[in-house]
């Protein structure tokens, strides 16, 4: 049983028919470089915390919210990360590290909502929803290092490398993925 939810978040994560998850976390990370990866595991697991607490509530039926007022906050959390790359870059790097991990944790909130419906019809008849959710979010823990390390390399790979201007870097990905989110609300 374990596993069955460990994979359950794995999948959620890494599925391309729910690239909004992937979009978030690239959103995330993508201002870091290799040297950062504390950082941005203590980044993503502050959305994972956040994602998490209103999947229980949920489960244990607390929270209720509109699912399609969920599905066009998602890419709005989205657009707001990539924005606020775009126009405080530098902030992740020096001060004001610490905004980052609670607007993750925030954010999470929201995604784990968007997800909400499903786990708890997965749930079903569970005496209990502690393990379940224990393993479907180290699913999604493990899901998210994957993204987050290619994330990582990538950006490496393009700054350290082929010496592309870090800024000119967080300009491209918070961009693109900003319009992607973009498409994903109004589509």
């Amino acid at each position: 049983m374990f596993q069955a939810y460990l994979e359950l978040g794995f999948d959620h994560i890494l599925d391309p028919n729910g690239y909004d998850h992937i979009l978030f976390v690239v959103a995330l990370s993508g201002v870091y470089l290799l040297r950062d990866w504390k950082k941005v595991l203590i980044l993503v697991t502050a959305f994972t915390l956040g994602h998490s607490l209103t999947l229980a509530l949920s489960a244990l039926d607390v929270v209720s919210i509109n699912a399609e007022l969920v599905e066009f906050l998602i890419p709005v959390t989205i657009i707001l990360t990539c924005l606020y790359n775009i126009l405080f870059y530098t902030s992740y790097r020096e001060k004001n590290v610490n905004l980052n991990y609670y607007l993750a944790a925030g954010f999470g909130l929201i995604h784990g909502l968007g997800f909400s419906n499903y786990f708890k019809a997965i749930l079903g008849k569970e005496e209990s929803i502690v393990m379940p959710l224990l393993a479907f979010n180290i699913g999604v823990e493990l899901g998210q290092v994957i993204i987050v390390m290619i994330s990582l390399l990538l950006g490496q790979l393009l700054v350290g490398v082929f010496g592309l201007k870090q800024r000119t870097w967080i300009l491209i990905v918070s961009a693109t993925i900003a319009l992607w989110a973009f498409y994903l609300m109004i589509g």
